[in-house]
């Protein structure tokens, strides 16, 4: 880690939840550690969702073996969810600035620099920058899964936003910090963040398949549990109420 002022706290925080991605840890490490010289002071934070596998091991070793050397890694003692997972890394992370991806070497780093700019160059609120796959490296069924699920997302919520599946996502952690949590929180952002006053921005990024594994949900769970959640989101935006603008006299 590069840090940035007296306390060398990093400007960034890399944080991926992971669960039972034993094989794919080196190499989507070794692609954080060749990017981190183009990004200000950043830190890497991994949090384990319980796995099973040697993913708690792999990343252990990527540490010792200097890939990564100042990785932070954090446990949880069963499997919570990836939301779960992502808010314990940004509940902990010490940069200003977030970038969210997963560990199973779909999301490439190379882009992790654009989407920081993207953020921290931004004329008033800083914005959440959004990942959109506009080449998918999935199977038919599964691109189609998602076309509906985005397509009915952005229907009810009205959030703008093309596609909120990707895990590449950036933000100024106290934006996330106040959004209230339950497992699927990381897919509905734009909506969330957007009723609290953040602007949305996507970038084009790179999409690749997994490298080893499966993926850990079904087209119908997701469906089944995409629908529940979008409600959900609907009756928490219908039951905000954010001032505007607060003055202190």
């Amino acid at each position: 880690m590069s840090g940035n002022g007296a306390d060398d706290r990093p400007i960034v925080s890399i944080i991926a939840a992971v669960l039972n991605e034993g094989p794919n840890i080196r190499p989507v490490c070794q692609e954080i550690s060749d990017v981190l010289g183009q990004l200000p002071g950043a830190e890497v934070i991994f949090v384990d969702d319980g796995s099973t596998d040697d993913t708690v091991a792999q990343l252990e070793a990527v540490r010792r073996d200097g890939i990564l050397p100042d990785l932070r890694i954090l446990g949880h003692d069963t499997v919570y969810g990836k939301s779960a997972g992502l808010r314990t890394g940004i509940e902990a992370a010490r940069g200003e600035w977030v970038i969210l991806m997963d560990g199973d070497g779909q999301d490439n780093p190379a882009d992790f620099a654009a989407m920081l700019e993207m953020c921290r160059m931004a004329k008033g609120r800083a914005p959440l920058v959004v990942g959109v796959r506009t080449r998918r490296r999935d199977t038919m069924s599964r691109r189609l899964a998602s076309r509906f699920a985005n397509g009915l997302r952005r229907r009810l919520l009205d959030d703008g936003c093309p596609d909120t599946g990707a895990s590449l996502k950036a933000f100024r952690r106290v934006d996330f910090l106040g959004l209230p949590q339950f497992e699927g929180l990381h897919r509905f952002l734009p909506s969330l963040m957007g009723r609290r006053g953040v602007p949305l921005a996507c970038l084009s990024v790179d999409h690749r398949t997994r490298l080893h594994g499966s993926s850990k949900y079904t087209n119908l769970n997701r469906a089944i549990v995409g629908i529940r959640d979008i409600l959900g989101v609907m009756w928490l935006n219908n039951r905000a109420r954010i001032p505007k603008r607060v003055t202190e006299r």
